[in-house]
């Protein structure tokens, strides 16, 4: 599977980027306007540099670079995303999203549902924690090693169906979750392999990075 490292704007968990980048995690990276500042900071070259560049204050000198206009319908979040489609890849890690302005964050959360709905595996790289998208059917492990700390599932649309937590302080075995409520908040890592699953619907999956 390909995967594709997304860098945007806002906090970025660098500790995180350079350990999975050092492992080889990445095949392609993307700067996304002002995180191309991010990655510039780390001495990292992206293979791609994507947006309108306003955040940035300037255009950057990249191998490749996909300007656009400021006037447009379309976040640079979410054109960065469709070249990382256009690109074959199929997993994206995105940093520099889940923080800063609630209302980037939120739109960011929308783009993570749509593109694994799409197909791909999709996860939100935070200060500290993680958001997997889940989309049914499917199945997700969570990292080994994750002792304790808090999970949180909601799902991303009206109702996602067939909803199983294992692993977990308390078990959810085939239950339906909506968006309309807090079910799914703040449940516990006991020390064992969590796993949580989909039959239909899509799942945000908030979990703590080791």
């Amino acid at each position: 599977m390909s995967t594709c490292a997304l860098v945007g704007a806002v906090d970025f968990n660098a500790g995180d980027f350079q350990a999975r980048q050092a492992a080889g995690a990445f095949d392609f990276v993307i700067a996304v306007d002002a995180g191309f500042a991010h990655l510039e900071a780390l001495g990292v070259e992206p293979d791609m540099a994507v947006g309108d560049f306003d955040s940035l204050g300037y255009v950057p000198k990249c191998r490749r670079v996909s300007r656009h206009p400021v006037k447009k319908d379309k976040s640079d979040m979410e054109l960065a995303m469709e070249k990382a489609v256009m690109w074959e890849h199929e997993e994206l890690m995105v940093y520099g999203a889940l923080s800063g302005r609630l209302d980037h964050t939120l739109a960011n959360l929308q783009l993570f549902a749509k593109f694994s709905e799409r197909g791909l595996h999709v996860t939100g790289i935070g200060d500290g924690f993680a958001v997997r998208l889940l989309t049914g059917p499917d199945v997700f492990d969570l990292p080994e090693g994750l002792d304790a700390g808090t999970v949180s599932v909601f799902a991303a649309n009206d109702v996602a169906k067939g909803v199983i937590e294992r692993g977990l302080e308390y078990s959810l075995d085939d239950e339906a979750l909506t968006n309309r409520t807090s079910r799914g908040l703040s449940n516990e890592l006991t020390g064992e392999q969590a796993t949580i699953a989909v039959e239909e619907g899509t799942l945000y999956v908030f979990y703590p990075l080791g």
